[in-house]
């Protein structure tokens, strides 16, 4: 099936590019040139996935984000945006984007995005977890970045799940021990940093960006560096 997906974009030459990147890459590609066009293109033509710039003339991307949550679309949304401050990404994520690319971006960058989100179908495949473009799945014990698969061990696995499973929200290495390792665990407390420090080589083995994040004193987060 060839996935069909919405570029709204005011830059003609920026959406031109991205359209012709999409299209070589097998995907349908419509292009929508300001607020007004994208969000009735959306409801008109039901895209698999949303490339949305923040800054539209007519409507903003954000404003569209919230009109299509609002109505219950749950289209993937990837928010284009040149604000890069940890405000605006939480103001995109609010408004209910899925993703978040800060312009300028790498072209591979948005591409794995894509791929990722495409990936996951939350109806077809409940069992699938999603984080920026880390995607791990339960049936299968199957675990990407971007279209890469990545090796982990059972216990690799069993801790990148429980913190793709609470993302944004750090935990304690306490509630780590006793959720990955379990409550009679009597070995090396260290072997969290052990583990976190194996998850990291696997999950940036490609210079992808840090994901798991250490809270000093407290424990670890999901979440994307605000560097």
């Amino acid at each position: 099936m060839t996935h069909h997906i919405l570029v709204v974009e005011d830059e003609a030459k920026l959406a031109k590019f991205i359209e012709l990147e999409l299209q070589y890459e097998g995907y349908q590609v419509s292009v929508a040139p300001d607020g007004f066009a994208g969000l009735a293109t959306a409801r008109e033509s039901q895209p698999d996935l949303l490339i949305l710039d923040w800054m539209l003339p007519g409507v903003s991307g954000l404003e569209i984000c919230r009109r299509l949550r609002s109505t219950g679309d749950k289209v993937p949304i990837i928010l284009l945006t040149a604000k890069d401050e940890v405000s605006d990404r939480v103001a995109g994520l609010d408004a209910g984007a899925d993703d978040y690319v800060v312009k300028p971006f790498s072209l591979e960058e948005l591409l794995a995005r894509v791929r990722a989100h495409l990936r996951r179908n939350q109806e077809e495949d409940p069992d699938t977890l999603q984080f920026a473009d880390l995607s791990l799945n339960h049936s299968t014990r199957e675990v990407y970045r971007g279209d890469r698969l990545i090796e982990l061990t059972a216990k690799e696995f069993d801790l990148l799940d429980y913190l793709i499973s609470h993302p944004r929200q750090v935990l304690t290495r306490d509630q780590i021990l006793e959720r990955v390792w379990g409550y009679d665990f009597m070995g090396d407390s260290n072997i969290i940093e052990v583990y976190v420090r194996y998850l990291r080589l696997k999950l940036e083995a490609n210079g992808e960006k840090r994901l798991v994040q250490t809270v000093r004193g407290v424990g670890y987060v999901l979440r994307e560096s605000s560097n």
